[in-house]
C-alpha cells in the first residue's frame, strides 16, 4: 500500500502592508468610496480577500486607515501652513498656494481625497465621519481668525465664521476643478483672488 500524503498548511503569503495602503489610498482617491470595490482593492493591492480582512478589516476600516494615512501625508500641507505662518491670513494664502500644487500634482490623482471620496457615497457611517473632519478643519480655521480679529491682527469687523466657510468653499471648489482638469496655473490664479476678497 502506497504512503498516503497530506497537504501541508503553508505560511500565510506575506506583503508589504504599506505599499498595500498606498496602494488603496490611490484607489480610493482616484474612484471614491462608493465606486471602489473589494475586488478592485485586493487587485491593486496585491492581495486575495483573506489578507485584506485579516489585516485591515473591512472596506470601511481600510478607507478609515486611508484617511489617515492621507491627512498625515499627502494632505498635511493644511494644517502645515495654518500652522507654522504667522497669521491665520498668511497660513491660508499659504494653503490655497498649496492647495494648487497638491491638487494637480500629476504623481497621484488629482483633486483632494477628503473632499471628493465620498460624492454619492451611500453608507451614512463613512460620509458622517469625512463630512465631520472636513467641518473641523473649518471650526479649526474659524478659530485661528477670530484669535487674530481679538489681537488686533484682522479688522474689528471681521466675520471669522464667514470667512472660514469662504475659505472652505474656495478649496473644495480647487479640488473639483483640478479634477475638470484645471491647471496648476488657473487654480493659483483662484488663490490669489481668493485672498483679495479678504478684509
Amino acid at each position: 500500500m502506497a504512503p498516503t500524503t497530506t497537504a501541508k498548511r503553508g505560511r500565510p503569503r506575506s506583503f508589504d502592508r504599506e505599499a498595500a495602503l498606498e496602494q488603496a489610498l490611490r484607489l480610493f482617491w482616484e474612484r471614491g468610496y462608493e465606486a471602489t470595490s473589494v475586488a478592485d482593492l485586493t487587485t491593486a493591492m496585491g492581495i486575495r480577500p483573506p489578507s485584506l480582512y485579516a489585516a485591515f478589516g473591512d472596506k470601511s476600516a481600510l478607507f478609515g486607515e486611508v484617511v489617515d494615512r492621507y491627512r498625515e501625508g499627502h494632505g498635511a500641507y493644511a494644517t502645515r501652513a495654518l500652522a507654522e505662518e504667522p497669521t491665520a491670513r498668511a497660513g491660508v494664502a499659504r494653503m490655497l498656494r498649496e492647495a494648487a500644487a497638491m491638487a494637480t500634482d500629476p504623481d497621484h490623482p488629482w483633486g483632494c481625497l477628503l473632499i471628493s471620496s465620498t460624492v454619492n457615497c451611500t453608507s451614512p457611517e463613512v460620509t458622517g465621519a469625512v463630512r465631520e473632519l472636513r467641518n473641523a478643519n473649518v471650526r479649526a480655521l474659524e478659530s485661528l481668525i477670530r484669535a487674530d480679529v481679538a489681537a488686533g491682527r484682522e479688522p474689528a469687523g471681521t466675520d471669522p465664521a464667514a470667512l472660514a466657510q469662504f475659505t472652505a468653499a474656495v478649496v473644495q471648489g480647487m479640488s473639483q476643478r483640478a479634477r475638470d482638469g484645471a491647471t496648476r496655473a488657473e487654480l493659483e490664479r483662484v488663490a490669489a483672488d481668493a485672498m483679495r476678497i479678504w478684509p
